[in-house]
């Protein structure tokens, strides 16, 4: 970080740092606001602007295009600590299975919150107003459950894909945040269906590798 921060700048750091942590995306201008208490949305843009310059948050290009600097996570990190990283997945076979793993990342999985358990590469476009892009490594905690609104790694028959779960009048869709792709309908009657993850964060520069 090349400048000291303002009491207020820290607050605000400190405000979207934890946000990140509980619930793996950045908070809008709208939550800075209300959480902080400032008098508008036009305050927590200035305070966002000025982390910006200053190296504490770097910017992603969609309406929740925050994140920690790599350096970040970098200087936090155990030498020995590291993830699996899942490449395409097998037709059928778990997430994890031998034959899936790419590779393993010196990352720390105590980084994310919920703790992560994966790296998983994106192929695809249908995430990239939520700021997945395709190659892309977004870390994943293991569940087989998540709340409405919630972005997870799920799993439709034997295709393996991230979207954001919806839960509405009984039914569950997976929703894009891409226009050109059109949102998915579960029908338990014709299709099999599970959740395999939390999306807890994104890793797009990534440290050295272990490969195994």
């Amino acid at each position: 970080m090349s400048d000291r921060l303002t009491p207020n700048q820290q607050r605000v750091l400190d405000c979207i740092k934890q946000h990140i942590e509980r619930d793996g995306s950045a908070p809008t201008l709208r939550e800075i606001s209300e959480n902080l208490g400032l008098s508008s949305h036009s305050s927590a843009q200035d305070y966002v602007e000025a982390l910006v310059r200053k190296g504490a948050i770097e910017r992603l290009p969609h309406h929740r295009g925050l994140r920690l600097p790599l350096s970040h996570h970098r200087s936090r990190a155990p030498a020995a600590a590291s993830i699996p990283l899942v490449g395409r997945v097998a037709a059928g076979s778990p997430i994890l299975a031998a034959e899936n793993v790419e590779a393993h990342h010196e990352v720390d999985p105590g980084l994310f919150h919920p703790r992560a358990d994966y790296l998983l590469r994106v192929v695809g476009l249908s995430m990239r107003d939520a700021g997945i892009l395709d190659g892309d490594l977004i870390a994943v905690h293991k569940s087989d459950t998540a709340v409405h609104g919630r972005i997870v790694v799920a799993r439709l028959d034997d295709e393996v894909t991230v979207k954001t779960l919806e839960h509405r009048n009984g039914r569950v869709r997976l929703l894009p945040a891409n226009p050109d792709f059109a949102p998915i309908d579960v029908d338990p009657r014709r299709h099999a269906f599970a959740i395999e993850g939390l999306y807890v964060g994104l890793i797009r520069s990534i440290p050295r590798t272990r490969q195994g």
